[in-house]
């Protein structure tokens, strides 16, 4: 049996300097990469963050916004020595970056400074940029990350400063909110269905005892039932009601009945 896979991995960057027109500008450095990997619209827990030692003074500026000083930087390694595992790890995926140009114009700069065959991330990846999505899902108004987590009443209450790794998440999260709706439930194995089969020469009790044994019930955790029910907030302000809301309404009423 053979179900979709989709590889999803989003980005973040913190650099030595920023340019108000929001695109890299020649000699500055990234100084942290932060991603975040999802699988089939599932958060997987596997993380890449790494911190980056640029050769170079972090302007004013940027520091004010990210708060990473040079002193910490100075034993960091540089990007060619984490390059490799940094290009294995985005390598096939679909890049997920807010406001992608800015991003994308540091790390192809640090690219091409590498001897190695890889020039531009566009060869490695496809690239899905949410500052673009936000716009046209919400034309007219700001779609920045703070304003996208008051939108989606996500948590940014540790996003003091901006943070590679805290961003890569809160815009996972966003992300997800964002292109919201069904999700395909997926199996691994097909042996596991067939135990279910009306067909089957195997009695209901041996089925059961069968399946019991391969399939877990996986409760959701109280974060995402948090996430869940301003997702359903989120619709019926939208659309003025909730399918999913009024069937579970009709289902209660019905057992109750």
């Amino acid at each position: 049996m053979n179900f979709e896979y989709v590889r999803q991995v989003v980005l973040d960057t913190e650099t030595t300097g920023i340019n108000r027109s929001g695109v890299h500008y020649i000699g500055h450095r990234i100084i942290e990469i932060g991603a975040v990997e999802i699988i089939n619209r599932r958060l997987t827990g596997k993380n890449f963050h790494v911190y980056i030692n640029p050769n170079r003074k972090i302007d004013p500026e940027a520091f004010n916004i990210h708060g990473i000083s040079n002193k910490f930087l100075s034993d960091k390694p540089i990007f060619s020595a984490i390059s490799c595992k940094f290009i294995n790890f985005i390598r096939g995926s679909e890049l997920i970056i807010h406001n992608a140009q800015f991003d994308l114009g540091f790390i192809n700069y640090e690219l091409n400074m590498l001897n190695g065959v890889e020039k531009n991330i566009d060869s490695l990846c496809s690239i899905v940029d949410t500052l673009l999505l936000a716009r046209k899902k919400f034309p007219g108004r700001r779609n920045s990350l703070d304003a996208l987590c008051e939108r989606y009443a996500v948590n940014k209450s540790n996003r003091i400063l901006h943070n590679a790794m805290v961003d890569a998440k809160i815009l996972a999260t966003i992300f997800l909110l964002m292109t919201g709706g069904q999700t395909t439930m997926r199996f691994t194995m097909e042996d596991k269905l067939n135990c279910f089969k009306k067909n089957s020469t195997v009695d209901y009790q041996d089925r059961n005892k069968i399946c019991s044994n391969d399939l877990r019930i996986i409760f959701a955790a109280s974060e995402e039932i948090k996430q869940h029910k301003n997702m359903l907030n989120i619709i019926k302000e939208k659309y003025g009601y909730c399918m999913w809301s009024l069937c579970v309404i009709f289902v209660i009423n019905y057992i109750l009945v």
